[in-house]
């Protein structure tokens, strides 16, 4: 049985489509069960409640051997530690309790960086813990996600405008959400994979913020301005929008470390390419587009 948590966002609800259609017995925790796909609803057992909590984890986990696992953002965490790690600390518990074999997590890129890289840092002591559990574990390291675009879709529509505090001309990974889906996917329907290990998800190549909004230019027929924001505005913005003050400077804190190159610690390979074949220009053309347009 495989066992999907988060199956109605952005990567999880992707995942669950992914292998909807295979012969696999399938689970799912969901908070909000009326927001899966009614094809989905047909198909799986739904649990109720959050993955952090002990009894939904181990009415979940009974019977499983594999489980797809990410965790869901939270801006009001009082950390980025409790965000990632504490609320991980039940699953893992559950893992170890009902001997589940094999598990998939949502990752990010940045092992081996020296400095507090917050939600990254607590990101990688996720995947430690998971893996010191003694399952099968792969981290799927991801880039920044194309799909972060779409946060600013109603500034990019309305005003040609996006803000970021990332050099303009700094070329850096991203990577699309439904390439990191099928890559979660095809590992969980074919478990023949042991030990632990880290799957960069770092995209076909580098792109600047000059060459995206470039690239929405021309898709949407009008100069989209790039605004280089102060990391103390993007603190300042956050903590606006409902983050508590240790969430905030957790971002500050993986957005400078992507600034000074943590992203680059891992090399582009044939392999990764492969994975993550989708380029940014086919996800504005193919997810973008009909997102601002319909």
């Amino acid at each position: 049985m495989i066992v999907i948590t988060a199956p109605t966002g952005n990567i999880g609800s992707q995942v669950l489509a992914n292998i909807l259609d295979s012969e696999e017995r399938i689970r799912v925790i969901a908070r909000d069960p009326s927001k899966l796909a009614p094809q989905a609803l047909n198909r799986v057992e739904v649990i109720e409640g959050s993955h952090r909590d002990s009894a939904v984890v181990a009415q979940a986990f009974e019977g499983a051997d594999r489980v797809f696992w990410l965790v869901p953002a939270d801006l009001r965490a009082p950390s980025a530690e409790a965000a990632y790690l504490d609320f991980s600390r039940a699953g893992c518990d559950a893992l170890k309790a009902f001997g589940v074999k094999h598990v998939v997590g949502i990752s990010a890129l940045g092992r081996g960086w020296s400095k507090d890289a917050g939600h990254v840092t607590a990101t990688l002591k996720m995947d430690d813990l998971i893996a010191s559990t003694g399952v099968n574990y792969r981290a799927l390291a991801c880039a920044s996600l194309m799909e972060n675009v779409m946060r600013q879709s109603a500034l990019i529509k309305d005003h040609s405008a996006f803000y970021w505090p990332t050099p303009v001309d700094l070329k850096e990974p991203a990577c699309a959400t439904r390439d990191v889906a099928a890559v979660a996917a095809r590992l969980l329907l074919d478990p023949s994979w042991t030990g632990v290990d880290s799957i960069p998800m770092l995209g076909p190549e580098d792109i600047s913020y000059h060459e995206m909004m470039g690239i929405i230019s021309k898709m949407t027929g009008k100069t989209v301005q790039y605004h280089f924001m102060k990391m103390d505005d993007l603190k300042s913005m956050m903590i606006n929008r409902g983050a508590s003050e240790g969430m905030a400077q957790s971002m500050v804190n993986m957005m400078t470390a992507k600034n000074e190159g943590m992203d680059h610690l891992e090399e582009r390979t044939p392999s990764s390419s492969y994975d993550t074949p989708t380029g940014f220009r086919q996800w504005c053309e193919e997810v973008l587009r009909p997102a601002l347009f319909g």
